[in-house]
């Protein structure tokens, strides 16, 4: 059951779950507030912690929404896209041959039909960021497979609005967004790893946060520099 508490301009989410300590949470795009508590956990004692981390939770809405955006891309000469962390300008050639995109150095070059219009470019370029992904997904879940002693039947590339990945525990897929291939890719690996966890223990309960901290120590810092870096145009959340 959700409950919602709300603090003046500030409205936090409530779950209760089976956990020991309480989890209070901010979330990218906008500042979305989560509070995870203990079941036995009253409403007004949850109130009460809300309110001493008040001051907390501003000032991370704040960073939140200071983030440099990502504008929607337009697919145009010398505009800039992010691949693996890196900005690159773009390089668009129109002639009369397959579609194709290459990378040189810090520049990307889309070759495209004449007269090809935006939402072609744009199915182009998605279709190269999942062959990239492709390239780089399959040799890192076999890498964690035998260190987490899981195994991943398959998974599954999509463009996703609100999460960087997803993990279905009783089918053993994961799903990763798209998206990832702009991010370091030790970021990427995070996600995967994060998503791998699931696997084992399907929801973020305190046993979730535990094997991730085994597993993957500085897990908070690749998950505030996957927040820090420029959003995309809509909204994305871990």
């Amino acid at each position: 059951m959700i409950e919602t508490i709300e603090l003046g301009d500030i409205a936090i989410q409530v779950t209760r779950k089976a956990i020991k300590n309480v989890h209070l949470s901010v979330h990218p795009p906008d500042g979305r507030v989560t509070l995870a508590v203990p079941n036995n956990i009253r409403t007004e004692v949850a109130r009460a912690y809300a309110i001493s981390k008040l001051e907390w939770i501003r000032r991370q809405q704040e960073i939140l929404l200071g983030q440099e955006r990502e504008s929607p891309r337009k697919f145009i000469e010398r505009e800039s896209h992010f691949l693996w962390g890196r900005r690159h300008l773009l390089n668009v050639v129109e002639k009369n041959a397959k579609p194709s995109v290459i990378i040189d150095h810090k520049r990307i070059t889309l070759c495209v039909r004449p007269a090809s219009h935006q939402v072609k470019k744009s199915q182009i370029m998605h279709e190269w960021h999942k062959k990239l992904l492709h390239e780089f997904v399959p040799s890192v879940i076999a890498k964690w497979e035998p260190k987490l002693g899981v195994k991943v039947k398959t998974y599954f590339l999509q463009r996703m609005k609100t999460k960087w990945g997803g993990c279905n525990p009783k089918m053993r897929h994961i799903r990763l967004n798209t998206e990832l291939v702009k991010k370091p890719k030790d970021l990427v690996e995070y996600v995967i790893v994060h998503e791998m966890l699931h696997l084992i223990e399907p929801t973020h309960s305190e046993r979730f946060l535990e094997l991730l901290a085994h597993h993957y120590p500085t897990w908070r810092e690749a998950r505030a520099e996957l927040n820090e870096l420029p959003l995309g145009a809509e909204a994305w959340k871990e």
